[in-house]
């Protein structure tokens, strides 16, 4: 029998008071060192995240149930994402990299340097309608070898990147980071969200036609933890991995719910058929609740 745990929402503005779903959260794997980077594919119905630690990604089957090995090695991938033709675009920590796969499996470097030097070790990403791929560059995959290769940084700091579809260029964006980590654009794209993890807070960013970033301002202290991944609703509410729970901010940066968890949550998608059921990464398990509210659709879509 698939092992259940009661859901527990904490409500703390009205704006969250509508949010329900499954009276139990499923989680549907344990045995990951360190969960992170789910990305639902809705094409084949399944869903694949990295074990960083373990260096290998797994892949869940919707219909099935079945839970089995999707790449190893792996270099040491974190986030994952989708692109507006449904390849996985994905993070290499080890190797330091963003890539895409191909739908005939084959890989393609999307970035690995700025300027003739190595990146740190990329870490979420995000592509808009235009076909950029936006990236956080942290240090975590450098500094030891347990989720990475241990090595020197040749970029001075950790900055968010752009990735140009048509010429390749890479550039930085936003420099007076910490440790960026996870991103998401608004639903209209006019907005850019990152979660800076060491010092505990959600930025948000004016996001002009050309792909320029400006503002910056923090959106949101979190409580109870560091932030890592976020993710949109429908609604323009932006879901975020914080400590032991998925914290829920409205648009103006308001904690307005909780969705809390046994273990420590990485990173989250909404996928499913309908987009209604919420996928979580934390620590050992895989986690799945579905909900009454529906991620975002893909701009692309």
């Amino acid at each position: 029998m698939m092992d259940t745990i009661p859901t527990r929402f904490e409500v703390l503005d009205e704006r969250f008071a509508g949010v329900a779903g499954d009276d139990v959260v499923e989680r549907l794997h344990f045995g990951t060192r360190w969960a992170e980077g789910p990305v639902y594919f809705p094409a084949g119905r399944f869903l694949v995240w990295s074990d960083i630690p373990n260096d290998r990604m797994l892949r869940w089957d919707e219909l099935t149930g079945a839970v089995g090995p999707f790449r190893q090695p792996a270099g040491y991938v974190n986030g994952n994402t989708l692109d507006g033709q449904g390849r996985l675009v994905s993070c290499e920590q080890g190797n330091r990299r963003v890539t895409r796969t191909e739908h005939d499996g084959s890989v393609t470097v999307i970035a690995d340097r700025w300027r003739g030097r190595r990146l740190n070790s990329p870490n979420d990403a995000v592509v808009r309608s235009d076909g950029s791929v936006w990236f956080t560059d942290p240090s975590y995959g450098i500094t030891s070898d347990y989720e990475g290769v241990r090595a020197e940084p040749e970029i001075d700091g950790c900055h968010v990147y752009r990735a140009d579809p048509v010429t390749g260029r890479v550039e930085i964006v936003a420099d007076d980071f910490e440790r960026p980590n996870g991103l998401a654009f608004s639903l209209d794209e006019s907005r850019l969200y990152v979660a800076d993890t060491r010092r505990r807070h959600l930025r948000v960013f004016d996001v002009d036609a050309g792909g320029k970033l400006s503002g910056g301002a923090v959106l949101a202290e979190t409580e109870g933890g560091k932030p890592d991944g976020l993710r949109l609703d429908d609604a323009g509410r932006i879901w975020a991995a914080v400590g032991q729970a998925v914290h829920c901010h409205a648009p103006d940066g308001t904690l307005i719910g909780r969705l809390h968890l046994p273990d420590h949550v990485a990173n989250l998608v909404f996928g499913g058929p309908k987009r209604n059921r919420l996928f979580i990464a934390a620590s050992t398990s895989l986690y799945s609740l579905m909900l009454n509210v529906t991620g975002a659709r893909p701009v692309w879509a």
